[in-house]
């Protein structure tokens, strides 16, 4: 039977293994965080499917249209409360929307290998029937104002450029960050990772912001994923934070 002291020597040889050899598990188990946008990488455009649907026309605009986010917010208010669509109205066209086809395929196998989290400039309010489709990943996004009629009467960011905001404290928590987005309002974010990469953007943003690999398809996306996060070795990310 071991004494006391051969316990006490036995932890601490233990503890002392484990400091020394602190510098070769990093190396062997490098932490990823992937971040995805939600609308046009897994799910179609809301909006646009609100448009559609309802029949309003001048919902159908989205980032890629209108850079400016508070603009295009005020502009999709002042349309809801001219066609009198309601909160229960616009849930009730998104629970009729699903996933992009093999968009809940690519996900499962992208959370298999690495930690997923979805940012996005949607609203909690509209993405809950979308997550449960998608085997409910984290989301960080913002939440709408109703009154007591159900009228959308304003929105409420969770912080300005909260998708940029996350990819920076996440590398300040010393995780690998590659950043995908379809839009103007992902190119901050896929600017602050340690790569960024675009998902089927126009032309004209995919133009302006030639930095950023373009992919087409989720074989593709997944792939420059799983490139992207085997590249930088960990004294390269360290130097890059």
């Amino acid at each position: 039977m071991r004494t006391m002291r051969e316990i006490l020597k036995g932890r601490a040889e233990t503890v002392e293994f484990a400091a020394s050899h602190a510098d070769g598990l990093a190396a062997s188990f490098p932490m990823t965080i992937i971040c995805l946008d939600l609308e046009g990488v897994l799910v179609p455009e809301i909006w646009i499917e609100v448009s559609r649907r309802s029949g309003v026309a001048a919902l159908a605009r989205t980032t890629r249209d209108e850079p400016d986010y508070d603009k295009l917010m005020q502009g999709r208010l002042a349309l809801l409360a001219e066609h009198r669509l309601t909160l229960a109205d616009l849930q009730a066209i998104i629970a009729g929307m699903g996933p992009m086809p093999g968009a809940r395929e690519f996900l499962d196998q992208l959370r298999a290998s690495y930690q997923v989290v979805i940012l996005s400039d949607t609203y909690y309010e509209f993405a809950a029937p979308l997550m449960a489709q998608l085997g409910r990943p984290t989301l960080f996004c913002h939440r709408l104002e109703t009154d007591a009629k159900g009228f959308v009467r304003g929105y409420r960011l969770r912080m300005r450029d909260q998708k940029r905001a996350a990819v920076e404290a996440f590398r300040e928590l010393k995780f690998r960050v590659v950043a995908v987005g379809d839009s103007f309002n992902d190119t901050s974010m896929l600017g602050a990772a340690h790569a960024g990469i675009f998902f089927r953007p126009p032309e004209a943003i995919a133009a302006q912001f030639p930095q950023f690999p373009v992919t087409r398809d989720y074989p593709g996306l997944d792939a420059a994923i799983r490139k992207a996060a085997a590249r930088l070795t960990p004294a390269e990310l360290q130097s890059a934070v």
